[in-house]
This record gives structure tokens, C-alpha cells and sequence, in this order.
């Protein structure tokens, strides 16, 4: 299976090499090639990124780990399909990194399948989006991974994001004033993550976020991406929240996690969770801050006899600041703050603070980096980790 598909992205790129030679290939960074059917009633943009990361942790003062690998590797289509109304994305995932999570549940198959979503803006400012994507969550998450700010996300995503599942998301946005946008996202999903295929185990997910932008839409989609590398010529700011409640959820993080697993079955207990967050941009500065809680009617997975499984649901706060400043030579310094406070008479885990340092040069912005940071992690029951990062990110 997985020669197969490295055969398909072998033929992709020689593909893409082959039509640059005969047409005017894209500007680097937007694509691999363009297709535009002959009567323009459909459009693909094909794309292909890579992230090379480079790892080591100190733990009590001697190497614990030292690890180099492939962090993603993924191949992207989008366009629009018969009218412009209606477009589409599909991403795939080929690193080992992308593709993990093979259960029972997914087939006992590699979950290749980022993306599938299609987007039919119906009416006005209505969007309907329908399949696979991310979950209109923390904004660390939504953020693509290829435009991060510091090498990776926070500890926060890890513990709370709620990642990407299948179902439908309903988007609005309106202005309040000549500057002054809202958006509103409305989202029902399966409730357990991407590439399910044995059905629906629990209930559904519903998720629900609103958006404020007073001083007007960020150049770029800059609100969701990290670094103000558009050197915002007046200040920007976006400040939204989000409400999601997965009933009946049976996974340890909702749509995420191990499943809860019981003598008769899988455990279920109903999951909320809400984000607040915002993203400031002008002139080269940039700074972003979210904040997670989490809680769930009865975290800790018992059998019907009452006796536990040692599984819990991953309950608790956390807050999670970024800051950094964009030279004009292109290279960043960006320090982060980090603290998760899982309940510790559920999940038995002491609290966690981590601080962050990096430094990125961005050569052709966020299509072509080379990223390092260091990270000192603190927990109060042993001496701390120290984590060193180098990655290089290339987009085509």
C-alpha cells in the first residue's frame, strides 16, 4: 500500500515537471501545475509540501532522545467543480507521522485521508462546507501546519484541539460597520475524528464559533497564519470563541485519544470544551493567546459494575501566549508561553509549563523556511526537559 502511493506521488511530480516544460508553470509556492477545463467549468491546483524536522530532549541533564525524520509529507488538490460556487480540497497525508492512528475502527487501514471537503456558497455570505476537514476549533489548530509560527504547536493543541472530523459546518460573515466583520461558523460531525469507517460509535459533535474583527480583515488571511509577514500597515486583531459538545463521546479527548473501552463495550460520557483566543498583527509585531477548558459529565470510564478501566477523559484548563517580531531581513524571534493544568484527581498528571525561543528565516515566506527553537519544559515532580528543534519546510 504504501509503494503504491509513493508511485503516485513519483508520477505527480514527473508529471508536474513535464507540463512546466510545456506551459508556464505557477509562481513557486503556488502549486505544481494548474488545470483549467476547456470550457472553465472546473479548475485543479495541485501542491506538495514537506516538513524535515530534527529533535533532542535532555532529561536530568543527559540526551534521553535524538530523533530526525519526515514530519509531513502531503499532497494537495483544490479548485472549483462546474461553477465557482462550489469549490472543493482534498489533502493527503504521506508520512509515517500523517498516516498513524490505524485502529479497528479506521478499517485497520493508514489514515491517508486528510482533507475531503466540499465548500457550495449557496447564497450571499453562506457557505456550506460537507466531508473531512478541521473542526472550526482553536485557532493554533485551524492554523495550517506549513504556516506555523514556531516549528510545531503548542502543548495546549495537543491536549484540547478538537482536529478534524467528518460532517457539515454552515459559514456566515457580515459586516457590522465598514470595517467591522463578524463570522459565524456552525458545524454537526460525526464526533470521533477522521477516516471512521465503522460508523458512529457515540453521538454526534456540535461545534459552534464566532468571530470578531474590529479593524477589518487581516491582508492575506493573516489571521490565520503565523508571523506578520505582511507587515500590517494598521493594527489588526481578531478575537473569537468556540463551543464544542460531543455527546456521548467515547474517546479519551473527544474525537481524539484512545476509545474508551469497557467489559460490555465502550464507555460514554458527554464532552465540552471552549476556546477563546486572538491574533494581533502590525507592522512586523505579532502576538496570539488562547485559552481551553475542558470538562465532561463523568471523566473517569467504569464498567458496568462500577469497577475502573484506567482510562479517563483528558479534563482540564490551559492558556497557551505567543509573541514575536519580524526584522526586515526576513528573520523572526518568537518567544511562547505555555501551562495545561489537566484535573489532577482524574487524570493523576501533575501541571505542565513549557517556555519557548525561536528563530525562523523565512526565504520565500512561509512556501520556503528553515525554523529552530528550544523549549524548556516544567513539571513540579521531576527536573525538567529541554527540547532542541531544526526544521526546514518547502511548499510547491
Amino acid at each position: 500500500m504504501k509503494f503504491r502511493w509513493s508511485l503516485v506521488a513519483v508520477f505527480v511530480l514527473a508529471t508536474s515537471m513535464i507540463y512546466a516544460q510545456e506551459a508556464n508553470a505557477p509562481k513557486f509556492g503556488k502549486g505544481l501545475f494548474n488545470l483549467v477545463g476547456k470550457d472553465s467549468s472546473w479548475t485543479m491546483k495541485v501542491g506538495f509540501r514537506m516538513q524535515l524536522l530534527g529533535t533532542s530532549t535532555w532529561q536530568d541533564g543527559e540526551s534521553s532522545e535524538s530523533n530526525m525524520l519526515v514530519r509531513r509529507s502531503r499532497l494537495k488538490f483544490d479548485g472549483f467543480a462546474f461553477s465557482p460556487k462550489l469549490q472543493y480540497k482534498v489533502e493527503l497525508g504521506l508520512s509515517n507521522r500523517d498516516m498513524s492512528g490505524v485502529s479497528a475502527y479506521t478499517s485497520n487501514s493508514p489514515r491517508y485521508i486528510m482533507d475531503a471537503v466540499l465548500k457550495w456558497n449557496f447564497a450571499g455570505n453562506f457557505v456550506l462546507w460537507a466531508g473531512q476537514t478541521k473542526l472550526p476549533g482553536n485557532r493554533e489548530r485551524v492554523i495550517s501546519s506549513g504556516d506555523l509560527q514556531l516549528v510545531d504547536r503548542s502543548l495546549l493543541n495537543s491536549r484540547f484541539n478538537i482536529d478534524r472530523d467528518m460532517g457539515l459546518q454552515l459559514r456566515h460573515h457580515f459586516n457590522l460597520s465598514e470595517k467591522f466583520i463578524v463570522k459565524e461558523v456552525l458545524s454537526i460531525s460525526q464526533g470521533e475524528g477522521r477516516n471512521v469507517t465503522t460508523g458512529n460509535q457515540g453521538g454526534h459533535q456540535y461545534t459552534g464559533r464566532v468571530e470578531l474583527y474590529p479593524f477589518g480583515s487581516f491582508e492575506s488571511k493573516g489571521d490565520y497564519t503565523g508571523s506578520d509577514l505582511k507587515r500590517e500597515k494598521t493594527p489588526k486583531l481578531a478575537i473569537g470563541t468556540t463551543y464544542n459538545f460531543n455527546n456521548n463521546a467515547v474517546r479519551e479527548r473527544g474525537n481524539l485519544g484512545s476509545y474508551m473501552e469497557t467489559a460490555e463495550g465502550l464507555y460514554e460520557t458527554n464532552i465540552s470544551t471552549i476556546f477563546i483566543d486572538a491574533m494581533f498583527k502590525y507592522k512586523g509585531i505579532s502576538f496570539m493567546g488562547e485559552y481551553s477548558d475542558r470538562t465532561a459529565d463523568d471523566p473517569i470510564a467504569k464498567n458496568a459494575d462500577g469497577t475502573l478501566t484506567g482510562q479517563e477523559v483528558q479534563v482540564g484548563k490551559g492558556i497557551n501566549l505567543m509573541a514575536g517580531y519580524l526584522f526586515k531581513n526576513n528573520w523572526e524571534v518568537t518567544g511562547r508561553y505555555t501551562h495545561i493544568e489537566l484535573d489532577k484527581n482524574v487524570t493523576g498528571k501533575d501541571p505542565e509549563t513549557q517556555y519557548t525561543l525561536g528563530l525562523s528565516k523565512f526565504i520565500s515566506g512561509h512556501k520556503l523556511k528553515v525554523q529552530t527553537d528550544i523549549s524548556y519544559l516544567d513539571v513540579p515532580t521531576n527536573n525538567g526537559q529541554i527540547m532542541y528543534r531544526l526544521q526546514c519546510d518547502i511548499h510547491f
